[in-house]
C-alpha cells in the first residue's frame, strides 16, 4: 500500500476508533451478562475499570497504526496489523461491556489517541528493533495492569473478568511475538517514563 493510502487508512481507522464504530471479529468471552446482580458500588467500580481498559485499547489502536506506518519491512507491518486487529476485538469488547454496565467511555479519548499515535511514530522512526522493543515493554506493562484489575474487579462480575482474562492472554502473546521478531531492550529511563505516563493515563481515565 502506498504511503498516501496508508495515511488515509490510518485516518479512517482513527475516526472509527473514536466514534465507537468498531466490531469484534471474535465473540465476546462467555459469561453471565446480567448486571442486575451487581450492586451500585460494584457496578461503578467495574465501569471505572473497564473505562480505563477501553482507553488502553484506544491507545493500542493508535500505537499499532503509527508503528505500522513507520515499519521498515512488509513483514513487520503485517505483524503490527495483525496485532491491531486483535486489539480491535478488545476495543469492541470493552465498549460493549461499558454499555452493559450503563457507563461511558473516557471523554478524553481524542487526546489519548493523539498522544499514543505520536509516541508510536517516534518509536517507529527509531528503527524496527526499537519499535518492537516498545511493543514488548508496552504489552508487559499492560499485562501487569490487567492482572491488577483482575484483583480489583468484583468476583460476581464474570463478564468483565472474562474479557480482561482474554485480553491479558492476547497481550502476552503480542509481547512474545515482538520479542521473537527481534525486539531490542529499551533503556531503563525510557521504561520508567512509559510507566509514569501510563499511571497518569489510568488515574485520569478512571474518573474522566
Amino acid at each position: 500500500m502506498e504511503t498516501t493510502d496508508r495515511l488515509l487508512s490510518s485516518l479512517d481507522h482513527a475516526l472509527r476508533t473514536l466514534s465507537g464504530a468498531v466490531h469484534a471479529s471474535r465473540p465476546l468471552p462467555p459469561a453471565v451478562a446480567d448486571v442486575d446482580s451487581l450492586d451500585d458500588e460494584a457496578r461503578r467500580l467495574s465501569g471505572a475499570l473497564m473505562r480505563v481498559n477501553h482507553v488502553g485499547e484506544v491507545c493500542a489502536q493508535a500505537l499499532y497504526q503509527a508503528q505500522a506506518l513507520t515499519a521498515r519491512t512488509q513483514e513487520l507491518r503485517q505483524q503490527m496489523d495483525r496485532a491491531a486487529r486483535e486489539e480491535t476485538d478488545h476495543l469492541a469488547w470493552t465498549q460493549q461491556r461499558l454499555a452493559e454496565l450503563g457507563d461511558r467511555t473516557s471523554l478524553l479519548n481524542p487526546l489519548w489517541y493523539a498522544g499514543a499515535f505520536g509516541i508510536g511514530l517516534l518509536a517507529g522512526r527509531l528503527g524496527d528493533s526499537t519499535s518492537l522493543g516498545f511493543v514488548v515493554e508496552t504489552e508487559r506493562q499492560v499485562e501487569q495492569h490487567l492482572a491488577s484489575h483482575l484483583d480489583r474487579l468484583p468476583l460476581e462480575d464474570e463478564r468483565s473478568r472474562g474479557i480482561v482474562k482474554r485480553m491479558k492472554e492476547d497481550e502476552a502473546r503480542h509481547a512474545d511475538d515482538a520479542l521473537a521478531a527481534g525486539a531490542a531492550a529499551l533503556p531503563a529511563p525510557v521504561r520508567w517514563l512509559m510507566r509514569g505516563a501510563a499511571r497518569v493515563m489510568t488515574t485520569t481515565a478512571h474518573r474522566i
